[in-house]
């Protein structure tokens, strides 16, 4: 017979998920009413301007997709592109690859703009780029690239597209919460994001954003969108305004109690205070990992402080260190992508994960796990430096 299934007891430190908050869960172990009840009709009003709130935006059209980032992402090309148009992808990591994807299967072109792992995008390549392709509809980069650790300055490129007439695309899946995400300032015109990073929110759910030139794109499309699940003109009826709304499809409803508590507690802390909470706890684990003789992948003043891109010593074996973290310390980090694999660890610090005690944990168990390989670190340096980062605070 088949027993109920209770998981191993972890800390989340890849790059994503992240822990989860226990009044999240607690949250999401409401009892479960249903979609088009009036009092989840108030809920989703609620979550409707938390996120606002989270995205710094006025748009009316923001919402969770019913699905997680990847669905996000899908959304909102399938929404604004047609076949036979043009996108400019930029390219500097895994999902940049996947915006490009993305772009293709809508039976558009993609014109991509392509810059190394672990460097932001350069807005002098975007440019030219914009210049040469006047028909281009969109201009679409990674905000937070997750696989590599870097961050591409999202104002800049907005601007650079708005310049040129084109829209906007943001992947904010990493970086919503976790750094500074400008929607309505920087002229973004479409954004999404994901519950699981630094929400700190159960997996499953997408938040976006869409400006007006972007609803207006979508509203005059000439052709139906490839996607009837994801189509914004059909989900507009549902997280529209006011108690009637229209049947879509089956909410999460649970689910999306546990992203209203992320936005309750969001707000509680204060979008200013968790963006120097994740820059803080950054700043003493990379003094750890330097103080260890460990090196980062990416340079300093482009590095995401939620998803730390740290580089494999010589003569380490990735997937072994990785194995002995959460055998003997119930501790999960990432493991590099692409061409990046086995040259780099990924750890996240992302939302209710991004604290004191999970940095000197970390600092602890990965000089525990690469001494026991022979690894050439210095030991007993990494958590004094951390704590000297502390005592600055």
């Amino acid at each position: 017979m088949m027993q109920p299934f209770h998981p191993p007891q972890r800390t989340l430190m890849g790059p994503g998920p992240s822990d989860v908050n226990p009044r999240i869960l607690q949250a999401m172990s409401r009892p479960t009413i249903g979609h088009l009840d009036p009092s989840f009709i108030q809920l989703m009003d609620e979550i409707k301007s938390l996120l606002q709130f989270a995205f710094k935006t006025a748009n009316a059209l923001t919402l969770p997709v019913s699905a997680p980032g990847s669905a996000g992402m899908e959304a909102v090309f399938v929404n604004l592109l047609e076949p036979g148009d043009k996108a400019i992808v930029c390219q500097n990591g895994v999902f940049g690859s996947r915006m490009k994807e993305n772009v293709e299967r809508c039976g558009a072109t993609a014109v991509v703009v392509q810059d190394q792992w672990g460097e932001p995008v350069d807005p002098a390549k975007v440019e030219k780029v914009l210049a040469e392709h006047p028909d281009a509809r969109l201009l679409a980069f990674v905000h937070a690239e997750t696989s590599t650790g870097v961050r591409s300055d999202a104002q800049t490129l907005a601007a650079l597209a708005a310049r040129q007439g084109v829209l906007s695309v943001v992947d904010a899946v990493t970086s919503l919460v976790g750094i500074a995400v400008e929607t309505d300032l920087w002229g973004i015109d479409a954004v999404y994001s994901g519950s699981q990073k630094c929400l700190s929110c159960a997996p499953g759910l997408s938040p976006v954003s869409f400006s007006p030139r972007a609803v207006e794109r979508i509203r005059s499309r000439r052709t139906k969108v490839q996607s009837w699940f994801l189509d914004m003109n059909l989900i507009m009826d549902y997280w529209g305004s006011g108690a009637r709304r229209s049947y879509h499809h089956t909410a999460p409803v649970n689910a999306l109690y546990g992203l209203h508590e992320a936005l309750c507690i969001l707000a509680e802390e204060g979008l200013d205070a968790a963006w120097q909470r994740h820059r803080l706890h950054h700043e003493a684990l990379v003094c750890g990992l330097e103080a260890m003789g460990l090196a980062l992948h990416v340079a300093p003043d482009c590095r995401l402080p939620q998803l730390n891109a740290v580089i494999i010593p010589e003569g380490v074996e990735d997937a072994g260190v990785r194995a002995s973290l959460l055998r003997d310390h119930g501790l999960e980090i990432g493991a590099g992508l692409g061409v990046l694999a086995g040259k780099i660890w990924r750890i996240g610090l992302m939302g209710h994960a991004c604290n004191t005690r999970n940095v000197l944990f970390c600092l602890a168990a990965l000089e525990d796990a690469l001494a026991r390989t022979g690894a050439s670190i210095l030991r007993g340096q990494a958590l004094a430096a951390a704590h000297g980062r502390y005592a600055r605070a």
